[in-house]
């Protein structure tokens, strides 16, 4: 049964989901606060699972033409050089690996394929609440009924009920050139001192229009000490980043500006129930936490996945309902995964990251512990839909 759904927010989950919903027969419109839909941040994985989501959509290929495979995960611990961090994709060598994108290359692909939809697209609509329906905008109008509202808005969703709980560590990012350098172009290379110190440098391949490849570029700081690092300037950060990390320096001395690196802050939390009677909750507005495991764009993509899945298979209070259980353990999952290991990498305990080179990492070497790894980071540890997988395109 066709119906007229309201997506709100154009980002990773809203315009995913714009497409496959759009596929379902639906009438779909999709709106956004910026004058013209657009991306914020730098690189980012999509996960395999993610990946067959985008395949879904039909833009997988488009995304893999802008983006690099990542094969591996390597991190080593500033002092010592020693290796903390051994993670691969697949060691047997097949081709499953993560795709490293700059956000904008996503966001673009993703943006392809809606276009290639009867999806209506709606700039600068600043949604500021929905009531039996409709949505109501800051500028006072309102425009419904819909038979479904979507909240794809992310973590400053005006419509979701979620408060999450603040994390004491974000992270700047940036995009810089890819360097001479003897890093390898398909790993996720990272370095730490502790806890309180993480750099990483990941591959993303060539945006389109970008004269060569790009990496992005992040170094972990406490959340409220950004502007204590705009203060202490530039040139002593990067000989900071260059004494802990020589193969970091190419990189860093590309940042001549501060408003080249951004500053991410983030929450931890989980919606216990992601939906009410005509309004659903997908990404970071149903759920949050830091991105240590590399799944945030991954979640969405599932999230919008699910959704239309459920659609397909029941309809209103139940489709909804039908997805928030096939999402709720491999959500909750990854949650309770990611509070263990954020602190891990970043934190200012002296004795978490101690346990993590001396005991985690030489353990997660062992048996069959590898495989269980890269499981985790390609999304496959719990069943990504959960009763619905063997139904849908990803069983």
């Amino acid at each position: 049964m066709e119906q007229t759904i309201a997506i709100v927010g154009a980002g990773i989950g809203g315009l995913a989901a714009a497409s496959l919903l759009a596929d379902l027969g639906h009438t779909v419109t999709v709106f956004d606060q910026f004058d013209q839909p657009r991306p914020v941040g730098s690189g980012l994985v999509i996960q395999p699972v993610g990946q067959t989501v985008l395949d879904s959509v039909g833009v997988l290929d488009l995304a893999r033409r802008t983006g690099a495979p990542i094969r591996r995960m390597l991190g080593h611990e500033a002092d010592s050089g020693r290796t903390v961090l051994d993670v691969w994709y697949d060691r047997a060598g097949t081709d499953r690996a993560g795709l490293a994108i700059h956000r904008g290359a996503l966001f673009a692909a993703l943006l392809e394929g809606v276009q290639r939809r009867e999806v209506a697209l709606v700039a600068a609509a600043r949604v500021s609440g929905a009531e039996r329906g409709h949505l109501t905008f800051a500028d006072g109008r309102r425009r419904g009924p819909f038979d479904l509202i979507v909240d794809a808005s992310g973590a400053g969703s005006p419509l979701s009920p979620l408060r999450s709980r603040p994390l004491p560590y974000g992270a700047i990012w940036g995009t810089v050139d890819w360097p001479q350098t003897d890093l390898p172009g398909d790993e996720l290379r990272q370095s730490y001192r502790r806890a309180d110190r993480m750099m990483g440098v990941l591959p993303i391949g060539a945006p389109t229009g970008a004269a060569g490849r790009k990496a992005a570029i992040f170094w972990s700081m406490p959340a409220g000490a950004y502007d204590d690092w705009r203060a202490q300037g530039l040139a002593a950060w990067r000989t900071e980043a260059a004494a802990l990390w020589p193969a970091f320096a190419a990189f860093a001395a590309q940042i001549t500006d501060p408003e080249q690196m951004t500053m991410a802050r983030y929450g931890h939390g989980t919606l216990s129930r992601p939906w009410s009677p005509g309004l659903v909750h997908i990404g970071d507005a149903a759920h949050r936490a830091s991105p240590q495991l590399g799944q945030g764009a991954n979640m969405a993509l599932l999230d919008a996945f699910a959704l239309a899945e459920a659609l397909r298979l029941a309809k209103g209070d139940a489709a909804l309902a039908l997805y928030a259980r096939a999402r709720r353990w491999h959500v909750r999952i990854y949650q309770a995964m990611s509070a263990v290991f954020t602190p891990q990498y970043q934190s200012d305990s002296r004795w978490l990251p101690a346990l993590r080179d001396r005991v985690l990492f030489p353990a997660s070497q062992i048996g069959p512990l590898p495989r269980l790894l890269s499981a985790i980071v390609c999304g496959t540890m719990v069943r990504p839909l959960g009763s619905m997988m063997g139904r849908g395109a990803l069983g």
